[in-house]
């Protein structure tokens, strides 16, 4: 378990895999592992299995043998057929992962390096819809998940602001535009400039022309007309963004659109040129890749001399790579556009870019609505404004039931539909599509944001009424807390979650392991009455339950939920 800090249950990991290492002259580093499939059995398993190979035994035989040598201070070892399990003393258990969930370093690593994370990336003068919500919550949390490894983080927006669609849209604006729609709504009315301009270019010739003109003098360079109505446009794209990444709790330290990279392009094309790789077809320039097992060439410039997102791509990751050196560079970008980056990213290997096997793509699946269309434009968007608005509606109307006498009801709410909307989609494997069940989502119940939400308010909520401030591990006696091995497992375990979410780029690794912890904590505080017991018992009982209030929160951070204190 390298460049790690061994935390919490780690600290039983490596003490194992040490005694294993000696016991069979191994590399620790060589051994994994993992967790018995009955956790009755103890909170480590090692099979023997391809160890027993080596020693010219049965499995069974060597993980008895190995269970009656091994000495491990506070672990029993035990074999269960080719199985050798280890249980951790709990007084043991308890008093190291209390100690260590109470430092501010619990789960963090000690990796090093420059991460660059591309993610969200909406296009400009259209609305963010619901496909966006993926790319923004997965970014975010992979970006938390990356700095609490220990990595430098370097957030990226990469607007789609730059291509032919502005050349469209501009003649649309041109020929429809009205300055009193735009002032009011004005991504709505871009909108619909933008779709009446496909519906009418089929049976209008002059539509097309009118594009091109337009999209050749964005690409100009000189500062015209075309160029002062694309700045408008994203000047209101932006302010509507930015409300919807504030809800969200996303943050970016670069806010690039493709348009950022427009003074590299030629440069780029003739560096291309240098390494041997461009190709003429049809008057258009290419990569052909065939010779890398891709079918289709990349294309990197028109027969009309104007660029293309590939282009705007391989530029933006030359840049990139000049700035920051990164260690890894990764782009959360749907699964739809894997031809995409295979092409992209092949073309910098073939010229010569060493640093382009440290770029990937992390594919994500769909997002669908099971029921309920809140609204659609042309049958194609669907708003995310409106989903988070109406997530938020629906919180509301169950906070009103549960609890109508709350404080800050409008901002709990806000606090609970997003976070719900947002563990919602982070819970499931993302490269899996994820559907909607409104009920679902907003369920206080289950394996939910509001669930979780409600555990860590419930922590709070305890110790509110305890009128006093939390122990701290130091005053307490911890031996009081070995009746309840199972809650320090599930928080012993929390730094293993956190590394195998960012190591996997899985932030529902994290997710569903937070839904463990609530689910011990639950039982923790239903089972063991915390307030009104001695003294003792009753400080160390509050001191479990502020570890469990401050891991809960620590996690629900990283993947971009809110906290609230009161439900």
């Amino acid at each position: 378990m390298p460049d790690t800090l061994h935390l919490g249950l780690d600290h039983f990991d490596v003490q194992i895999r040490s005694a294993l290492a000696q016991a069979l002259g191994l590399e620790k580093d060589s051994l994994k592992l993992e967790r018995p499939r009955d956790e009755k059995m103890g909170e480590f398993a090692f099979p023997c299995f391809r160890f027993a190979k080596e020693k010219k035994t049965n499995p069974a035989e060597l993980a008895k043998k190995l269970a009656g040598e091994l000495s491990v201070e506070f672990v029993a070892p035990s074999a269960a057929g080719p199985f050798l399990n280890f249980r951790v003393e709990p007084a043991a258990l308890v008093k190291r992962v209390a100690s260590d969930v109470s430092k501010p370093n619990y789960g963090c690593g000690n990796l090093e390096g420059k991460v660059v994370v591309e993610y969200s990336s909406p296009n400009i003068a259209k609305p963010m819809h619901v496909g966006h919500l993926r790319t923004t919550v997965i970014g975010a949390a992979l970006s938390r998940l990356a700095n609490r490894a220990g990595h430098e983080v370097v957030r990226i927006n990469h607007l789609g602001d730059w291509g032919s669609q502005f050349g469209k849209l501009v003649a649309a604006w041109n020929r429809w535009g009205s300055e009193e729609k735009l002032s009011v709504e004005p991504i709505d009315h871009l909108l619909e400039l933008y779709v009446r301009y496909h519906k009418e270019e089929e049976n209008d010739e002059s539509l097309p022309a009118a594009a091109k003109v337009a999209f050749q003098e964005l690409e100009s360079g000189e500062n015209n007309k075309t160029r002062v109505i694309w700045k408008r446009f994203t000047e209101y794209s932006l302010r509507e963004f930015n409300h919807i990444f504030d809800r969200l709790g996303s943050t970016f330290d670069f806010v690039r659109g493709e348009s950022w990279y427009e003074d590299q392009l030629d440069p780029l094309i003739d560096w291309l040129e240098s390494t041997g790789v461009l190709e003429e077809s049809d008057g258009a320039t290419i990569v052909d890749l065939k010779d890398h097992g891709i079918k289709t060439p990349c294309l990197v410039k028109t027969a009309h001399g104007t660029t293309l997102y590939a282009t705007r791509d391989l530029a933006a990751a030359k840049s990139r790579w000049e700035e920051f050196q990164f260690e890894r560079a990764l782009y959360v970008v749907g699964a739809e556009q894997n031809l995409h980056f295979q092409q992209f990213t092949t073309v910098l290997k073939k010229a010569g870019c060493e640093w382009a096997s440290r770029i990937e793509h992390i594919s994500f699946g769909l997002i669908r609505l099971q029921e309920g269309k809140l609204s659609t434009r042309e049958g194609r968007i669907l708003s995310l404004t409106e989903v988070l608005d109406r997530a938020v509606e629906l919180a509301a109307e169950i906070i009103e039931e549960k609890n109508p006498e709350l404080d800050h009801k409008e901002a709990v709410s806000e606090q609970v539909g997003v976070g719900a909307i947002i563990f919602h989609d982070l819970k499931h494997q993302r490269n899996k599509d994820v559907v909607f069940n409104w009920g679902e989502v907003l369920s206080f119940e289950g394996d939910t944001g509001p669930y979780l939400q409600y555990s860590h308010a419930r922590c709070c909520a305890i110790l509110r009424k305890a009128d006093r401030p939390a122990p701290s591990i130091d005053s307490i006696d911890l031996g009081l807390l070995s009746d309840s091995p199972e809650l320090f497992v599930a928080l012993g375990r929390y730094p293993q979650a956190l590394r195998e979410a960012w190591e996997k780029r899985e932030p529902m690794i994290l997710a569903q392991h937070l839904l463990k912890i609530a689910s011990a904590g639950n039982a923790f505080y239903h089972e063991k009455r915390v307030l009104g017991e001695s003294e003792e018992l009753e400080s160390a009982r509050l001191c479990a339950i502020d570890l469990l209030r401050k891991t809960l929160g620590d996690g629900l951070g990283i993947l971009g939920v809110p906290t609230p204190e009161e439900m």
